[in-house]
């Protein structure tokens, strides 16, 4: 077994990419930072009690988020390679490498689709801001019209470009730069945009209906939904944490890392209801999730609230940024296994890496109301059996494999990680007994296997 403290270099060292400590959380705060806890994150609260929900969701952070965030970042510093090749790194065991692929495999599928949807912010952020959006009261129909044409295929191809070409960059000058950019402008614009919606005529009505604690709502559903929720807002078990962990510092303190993160999110996750609901009571819409919401009710609103091209424009830049900085990091963990498994340049990973999603994108870009609507895989359209497959059945069993990693197959972790003494054994105990329970049970419920 090779000691993750003898200082081999492997993926980051070998060519000098590595993160700066404040880049690095910026980094992976802008990997957490993604779609789903604008539009979900809010949607769950209010329906399964609110505020209690709340700290629920808070508590299920603490119990799986945090302890498998850890994991995934001691494996990558540890074993300073792809999602893949640092498990074989620390082991000398192709099996483990092969369980890491997974990771590789559930990223790539992720961003084949995610690159479409982070392609509709764009094309809605410019639509709003020159007020082509609200020439119609029929936000719903609008849309239709949009995903039924190829203009999703365009801006799916503005994503793929702008990612690859920040990757082609490099980890310091692309991916630290781009979050240093962004994600200052994002923090700006997040309270811009929370301050314009708390102030709100009936805006009260939707923040009550997002934090008003209401324990009688609390069941093992919605223990389940923060468990699952807690899981996938941190963006585990697709490999983007493990492998940003390959270019952090030794240097770096890992919990405190960690810990940062996780807040970010949280916070990110509390101030996007306070956006959604706000909005959407003090207009009168119907609270509800995903592209209903962003595409479809929230036009609505903006159409209707002064200065509402640019309040809407500014949201859908809250959104395009989220989806981006996400993306970047979805799309380094294939990217970083080309470099590292077929000693490619970072500029060639890049570019192939980012044609061949594009490709395999494209039947996801004309699923969703385009010419590819009509056909159906297990009742499901590309698109959805993507988004199925990936969150529902990849990320648990990556989250898993790092679980027992960790737990029981690499004696060093505790020693990367930083960890002695009562903290040692507390994440000892939570990725041996706890975070696999937990995930196998989030596998079931989120397959539909168990229903109450």
């Amino acid at each position: 077994m090779r000691n993750s403290s003898s200082g081999t270099e492997g993926l980051a060292g070998s060519r000098g990419e590595r993160f700066s400590s404040a880049g690095f959380i910026l980094a992976a705060i802008g990997s957490s930072v993604g779609l789903g806890n604008m539009w979900k994150f809010p949607y769950i609260t209010g329906k399964y009690g609110g505020a209690a929900f709340f700290l629920l969701f808070i508590v299920c952070l603490v119990l799986i988020g945090l302890p498998l965030m850890l994991a995934e970042l001691t494996i990558g510093r540890g074993g300073r390679g792809s999602a893949s090749s640092s498990f074989i790194n620390l082991t000398r065991s192709k099996y483990w490498g092969f369980t890491g692929f997974l990771s590789v495999l559930t990223a790539f599928l992720i961003m084949s689709y995610y690159s479409v949807v982070s392609g509709w912010t764009l094309h809605y952020a410019i639509e709003s801001f020159t007020g082509v959006l609200y020439r119609t009261s029929d936000f719903s129909g609008k849309f239709s019209a949009f995903a039924s044409g190829y203009w999703p295929v365009f801006w799916q191809a503005v994503v793929m470009i702008l990612c690859g070409g920040i990757l082609a960059k490099g980890v310091a000058r692309g991916i630290e730069t781009f979050n240093k950019v962004l994600i200052p402008g994002f923090l700006v614009i997040l309270i811009v945009l929370m301050v314009r919606s708390v102030t709100l005529p009936g805006a009260g009505k939707g923040i009550e209906f997002f934090l008003d604690p209401d324990f009688s709502k609390l069941s093992l559903q919605s223990a389940l939904v923060a468990l699952g929720h807690a899981f996938f807002s941190l963006s585990l078990g697709m490999g983007t944490i493990l492998t940003y962990g390959a270019y952090v510092d030794k240097r770096q303190s890992l919990g405190t890392a960690a810990l940062a993160i996780a807040g970010g999110d949280l916070a990110y996750a509390l101030v996007a209801g306070l956006i959604i609901f706000p909005t959407i009571f003090s207009f009168g819409l119907e609270p509800n999730e995903g592209v209903g919401l962003a595409f479809m009710a929230l036009p609505a609103a903006f159409s209707a609230m002064p200065w509402g091209n640019l309040f809407g424009g500014l949201f859908f830049v809250l959104l395009a940024i989220a989806a981006l900085t996400s993306a970047v990091s979805i799309l380094e963990v294939p990217v970083a296994f080309a470099i590292d498994r077929w000693k490619w340049s970072r500029g060639q990973a890049s570019f192939r890496v980012s044609l061949l999603c594009f490709v395999c994108g494209l039947p996801a870009a004309l699923s969703v109301g385009g010419i590819l609507s009509r056909f159906t895989l297990f009742g499901k359209s590309y698109f959805d059996l993507l988004d199925f497959v990936t969150a529902n059945i990849l990320m648990p069993l990556g989250g898993l494999v790092v679980t027992l990693f960790t737990g029981y197959a690499w004696k060093r972790a505790g020693e990367e990680a930083g960890l002695t003494g009562f903290w040692y054994r507390a994440w000892m105990f939570l990725l041996r007994y706890a975070a696999p329970v937990l995930i196998v049970l989030i596998f079931l419920y989120s397959t539909g296997l168990f229903r109450f």
